[in-house]
């Protein structure tokens, strides 16, 4: 079987990471497919024996596909073996890099109906150079206030490939869960 990694991504950095993962769980002997959750509408659930869903956050918040495609498939993402990992500049400070400590993660996992069993939170990328100029002044803003890089000249990548490869671990020990049985 194989797992299913979905991300949800603005600027591709979320995309980065999902392939990475996919390249990962491959040196471990897992196959893995790499969809962009924008672009599909039911995935072939049968073929999958675990599904990992990756999204970033953009001015406080998650992508509404991101959200929507969560509530409409949780019971299926709740009964099998699944990981969720948040992609935000918040996680650029080692303090902000857990669901526990990063303010997104907590608050769509306490909302959420779905219960990944494992999950990260990642760093995402600075890319100054790219965005549209009121978002390059926004996130600059954003940037100035929180501490973080201001020169919009410039492109950083916060991502720590490592932790990235450690989820990865993580992600290749999840086992079929068992079936719930009924009173």
């Amino acid at each position: 079987m194989k797992t299913l990694i979905l991300f949800s991504t603005r600027d591709g950095q979320t995309r980065e990471i999902a392939s990475y993962l996919a390249s990962e769980l491959k040196e471990r002997g897992i196959d893995a497919d790499v969809i962009n959750l924008h672009r599909t509408e039911e995935p072939a659930w049968e073929n999958y024996d675990r599904v990992v869903i990756g999204a970033s956050i953009r001015y406080g918040h998650y992508h509404s596909t991101f959200l929507e495609f969560v509530k409409k498939h949780a019971a299926r993402l709740n009964a099998m073996p699944s990981a969720f990992y948040s992609v935000n500049l918040v996680a650029r400070k080692p303090e902000k890099r857990t669901p526990q400590t990063n303010v997104y993660a907590r608050k769509f996992l306490t909302n959420s109906e779905w219960r990944p069993d494992r999950c990260a939170v990642i760093a995402g990328a600075l890319l100054y150079p790219r965005y549209r100029w009121y978002d390059r002044l926004m996130i600059g803003l954003i940037m100035k206030m929180s501490g973080g890089e201001t020169d919009t000249r410039k492109e950083v990548i916060y991502t720590d490939w490592p932790q990235v490869a450690s989820f990865a671990g993580e992600i290749a020990q999840l086992t079929a869960k068992s079936p719930v049985k009924s009173a």
